[in-house]
C-alpha cells in the first residue's frame, strides 16, 4: 500500500493548528450570554460535536442557528486566545509537499475565519484547494473528490472529531483519527478509524514504512 501517491485531506481544527482554547471561549460568550453554565476543558472535550447545531440545540434549545453562530463570531473576535500551529504539523506538511502529495482541507470553521488563520499561519500554499465553513462535511465530501478528481482508494481524511471519521466513511475514503485536539480516543474509537495517532510526527514515522502502514491499514478497513 504505497502513499507516494495519495491525497490528503485535512481537518483544521485540533488537526493542523492549536483553537481548542480559543473555541471554548467563544463558546462560553455564547452561554453566558443565555445564562447557561460555561464549559471547562475537559468537559467541552467530551461533549462537543459536529455538526454543532446538534450541540447548540441540546444546551441552548429553542434559539436559532443564525443568532448562535452570530454571537459565537463575536466571542471569537473579542478573545485574545492565541492560535499555534499544532507540533509537527507543518513538519508534515511539508513532508507531503516533498513527496508531491495533493493536499485539501474540509473544515467547519466560518470561511472568514479560516481564510485569515492559514494566510497568518502562511500554511495556504501547501493546499492545492480549501473548503470552509461547511457545517456538514458529509454533504461535501463527495462533491470534493469529484471536483477534484481523486481517487477515494487513495485517499485519507485526517482528523480529530468523530464528524471527520464518519465523513471519511460517508465518502469512501480512508480515515485517520489524531489525539491533538477535541475528541479523546474512546470517542474516535467508537466510529472505528483505520488509524488512530497521537501526532503527526508519529503519521509521519508510519508512512516511512509502507508495510507497517499496509498492516495498520488492515486492521480495521
Amino acid at each position: 500500500m504505497s502513499t507516494q501517491d495519495w491525497n490528503w485531506i485535512f481537518d483544521w481544527s485540533g488537526t493542523l493548528v492549536d483553537d481548542l482554547a480559543l473555541v471554548i471561549c467563544a463558546t462560553n460568550h455564547v452561554m453566558r450570554i443565555y445564562d447557561k453554565p460555561e464549559w471547562q476543558r475537559e468537559s467541552f472535550r467530551r461533549s462537543f460535536r459536529l455538526p454543532y447545531e446538534k450541540f447548540y440545540s441540546e444546551h441552548i434549545p429553542g434559539v436559532e442557528l443564525e443568532e448562535i453562530e452570530n454571537h459565537f463570531r463575536q466571542g471569537f473576535a473579542q478573545s485574545h486566545e492565541a492560535v499555534p500551529v499544532l507540533p509537527h504539523a507543518e513538519d508534515f506538511l511539508a513532508f507531503l509537499k516533498k513527496r508531491d502529495n495533493r493536499m485539501f482541507v474540509l473544515t467547519s470553521m466560518c470561511a472568514i475565519a479560516f481564510s485569515e488563520q492559514v494566510e497568518e499561519l502562511k500554511l495556504n500554499h501547501y493546499f492545492e484547494n480549501t473548503y470552509a465553513g461547511v457545517l456538514d462535511k458529509r454533504d461535501l465530501i463527495g462533491k470534493i473528490i469529484k471536483e477534484n478528481g481523486l481517487d477515494p482508494k487513495k485517499t485519507i481524511f485526517v482528523g480529530d472529531m468523530t464528524h471527520d471519521v464518519e465523513t471519511a466513511h460517508h465518502g469512501g475514503v480512508y480515515s485517520a483519527g489524531v489525539l491533538t485536539g477535541y475528541n479523546h480516543r474512546e470517542l474516535l474509537e467508537s466510529v472505528m478509524p483505520n488509524l488512530i495517532l497521537e501526532d503527526l510526527a508519529e503519521f509521519k514515522a508510519i508512512l516511512t514504512d509502507e508495510t507497517n502502514l499496509q498492516s495498520l491499514m488492515e486492521v480495521k478497513a
